[in-house]
């Protein structure tokens, strides 16, 4: 598959409207490909004053980090070095200390119990452990309030020692779960979590713009966060910056990255785990990861925006079933946009998205920096990216 003057006009044309049309996004970068290369790649707007948004901008990509540490998960779990369905606490002994939340008592305080059965680490990459976002679960926000508990953009490992809210295994809850997972295979490998992507993720697929933290020539092509205000238009977040040397390297949204990087990542799992000098993951690891792991009787649900100046209430392709893969989301029916039944995807708090769609061959990758999530002129936009990237290849 090759560029087509019909994508390349129709996606610019989105991106122009984007950066151009109230409510308007302060900038863009869209990029498509194949499992072998490039099929578009564009940006529009400014990351900064004065300075366009371009395809190797650098950005904080949030959630899109939880895909990259499950990658790690597998990896060492092909080896032979980590069992997906051992206790975590055998690797994380913070683990054992984890509660399930009942409640509250009449003081505000929280009423805890232990738990019915461990964390499994597939349990932690599936969702299903039991931990949760303040962002997008009013129990974990009062929680928060309660004890005055730092949030897990904090980078702190209190952050981390939240309850849960079921005994694991039982429920859906989109939270902090690939945080521990990162935490997972730190113990197993006895490195940072930064170095161990540097060295078996980032390296072999040539992914040099992408860190916990910011190298000088990174820093010099960062985009600047946006929050949107009540009138619609995006203002710069002055001082915005998630921690440089946080006490831990949080796995599930720690990451800056560019498109550029991003993409490499998506060829990845579209290529059956082959990396450009070699295999990064065994075509049976991906294929196994690329599947439904909540089984029948669990869905993925929507998120509703409990910090409404973080997110709004947001649900991918509402009213379509959605699984949940190591680690991505599922949607179970073939998509409006094209993509294909069983594709991959999932999303960023600053307004990024991907999707995976290895039946068909192709992914694509969204970013801005724009809060809240969900915003309705980037999530719109992006959707009718992907839709582009199809109808170009009908």
């Amino acid at each position: 598959m090759t560029m087509g003057e019909d994508l390349r006009d129709a996606a610019d044309a989105i991106l122009r409207r984007g950066v151009g049309e109230a409510p308007r996004l302060p900038g863009v970068v869209a990029m498509a490909t194949d499992r072998e290369r490039t099929l578009y790649a564009g940006a529009a707007g400014e990351r900064s004053a004065g300075a366009p948004m371009t395809t190797d901008t650098v950005m904080a990509i949030f959630s899109t980090t939880k895909a990259i540490t499950a990658t790690a998960v597998l990896q060492l779990a092909e080896e032979g070095r980590l069992d997906l369905d051992a206790p975590a606490a055998g690797y994380v002994p913070a683990l054992d200390e984890i509660r399930v939340l009942e409640g509250f008592a009449e003081d505000g305080s929280p009423r805890l119990r232990p738990p019915a059965r461990p964390i499994t680490t597939r349990m932690l990459l599936l969702h299903t452990a039991g931990f949760g976002y303040d962002i997008f679960n009013e129990a974990y926000a009062r929680l928060l309030r309660a004890t005055k508990r730092p949030s897990v953009t904090s980078g702190t490992r209190a952050s981390l020692m939240t309850p849960l809210l079921f005994d694991p295994g039982e429920s859906w809850e989109y939270g902090s779960n690939i945080d521990w997972a990162g935490q997972v295979v730190e113990a197993v490998t006895g490195q940072r979590l930064g170095a161990v992507m540097r060295e078996r993720i980032f390296a072999p697929l040539g992914m040099d713009s992408t860190g916990f933290a910011l190298t000088a020539a990174m820093r010099g092509r960062l985009a600047r966060m946006h929050q949107r205000g009540e009138d619609g238009a995006p203002t710069i977040l002055d001082g915005f910056e998630l921690p440089q040397e946080p006490e831990i390297e949080m796995g599930g949204h720690g990451l800056y990255s560019t498109a550029e990087d991003y993409l490499r990542f998506i060829r990845l799992w579209l290529a059956d785990g082959a990396g450009p000098h070699g295999p990064v993951l065994r075509p049976e690891t991906v294929a196994m990861a690329a599947t439904n792991g909540l089984g029948p009787a669990l869905k993925v649900r929507a998120l509703p925006g409990v910090k409404r100046h973080l997110s709004h209430d947001a649900e991918f392709f509402p009213g379509m079933p959605k699984s949940w893969g190591l680690s991505f989301m599922i949607n179970d029916e073939a998509a409006p946009t094209g993509r294909s039944a069983g594709s991959l995807a999932w999303a960023g708090l600053a307004n990024l998205y991907f999707w995976i769609d290895r039946n068909a061959g192709i992914g694509g990758f969204w970013g801005t920096q724009l809060f809240p999530f969900a915003d309705p002129a980037s999530l719109g936009n992006a959707l009718a990216f992907e839709t582009a990237v199809y109808r170009s290849l009908a």
